[in-house]
């Protein structure tokens, strides 16, 4: 038994693969292995972002779509051709491969699809920000939008977002993340065009990247934390050396449905150790303030309380309606 010489292999196809969210030129090692080893090196897009940098580090790329027949010619005693794909995948080129390898005609070389670059968590990100650019270039709805004007929108879509958790819905609820992200990625792009004082998305994450590090010694710095209560008052501590307030009322913003105005009040209140009577008056808006507070100190969020109280005063709307009209029309006299 001897081995098989080159001119007998039917040689090898590499399909290599980058993603377009990776810098141009980051490719693997095995990648690079692949490419200063093959025989060809091929690409159908002469604007390729990869070609500058493969040339750069001396491979040999030739600007040429092959069909299958002609690549497997190529591949013919025992060659290897890497072919550096399109952002499609060279679909039409791998469909073509798949019916001579079932036609049973053709000796097929072995075919490896060789990723060269991969997508980090977050990568899609760099997506939506794309997208949000040409909209805001190109669309006559959204280049008119301001901070302002989309105030409203942001209050909506985060009611929509609360409302999908509490429902459950797995579905809804990676929609309205989506929506939410979407206000924040608008917003930023808004603000680059600000003359005065412009921001971008990027400085929107790096001060969010900064404060969650500075209010977490616990994970990046050299404190501990056992418990959420630990983790807690490693929060409150930082927070509180951040903002240097003058009143525990700071920061609070007024604008929150009352239900919840409230037990963030309280909760600031208990929080600073403060003793603070309630307002001693008449009404039922001090009675639910009464109750408000009551609710933040048992632990229980009184605007989710009321939601779940209300949604069951719903269903049961709902249920006397159905009654209803299952025993026809109610008599007036």
């Amino acid at each position: 038994m001897h081995a098989t010489s080159s001119a007998e292999s039917p040689g090898r196809i590499v399909l290599l693969t980058t993603s377009h969210r990776v810098a141009p030129g980051l490719l693997s090692w095995p990648a690079w292995q692949a490419l200063h080893a093959a025989d060809r090196v091929l690409c159908a897009d002469g604007a390729h972002p990869q070609l500058p940098y493969l040339r750069e580090a001396g491979i040999a790329v030739a600007e040429d779509a092959p069909t299958a027949e002609e690549l497997v010619g190529a591949c013919e005693g025992g060659h290897t051709v890497v072919v550096v794909a399109t952002g499609e995948g060279e679909p039409a080129l791998t469909d073509g491969l798949a019916r001579l390898a079932g036609s049973g005609r053709v000796r097929m070389p072995e075919l490896e699809l060789l990723p060269a670059s991969y997508d980090l968590p977050g990568a899609r990100l760099l997506d939506l920000v794309q997208v949000m650019d040409r909209i805001r270039a190109e669309c006559p709805w959204s280049s008119r939008q301001t901070h302002k004007g989309l105030a409203k929108y942001g209050i909506e879509e985060a009611y929509e977002l609360v409302e999908a958790i509490e429902d459950g819905d797995r579905d809804e609820l990676r929609e309205e993340l989506g929506d939410v992200l979407l206000q924040v990625v608008f917003h930023s792009r808004i603000a680059e065009e600000d003359p005065d004082a412009p921001f971008s998305v990027d400085d929107v994450a790096a001060g969010i990247v900064a404060k969650l590090i500075h209010r977490h010694p616990h994970v990046f710095g050299d404190e501990t934390a056992s418990t959420p209560e630990e983790v807690k008052e490693h929060w409150l501590r930082t927070k509180a050396v951040e903002k240097q307030r003058t009143s525990v009322t700071e920061g609070v913003p007024l604008g929150q449905p009352g239900l919840a105005l409230a037990a963030k009040l309280a909760s600031r209140t208990r929080t600073a150790g403060l003793d603070v009577p309630l307002p001693r008056s008449e009404g039922i808006g001090y009675e639910l303030l009464a109750l408000a507070v009551r609710a933040e100190s048992e632990g229980v969020d009184p605007e989710a309380a009321l939601r779940a109280a209300a949604r069951a005063y719903r269903d049961a709307i709902r249920r006397t309606e159905d009654g209803a009209r299952r025993d026809g029309p109610v008599s007036q006299g």
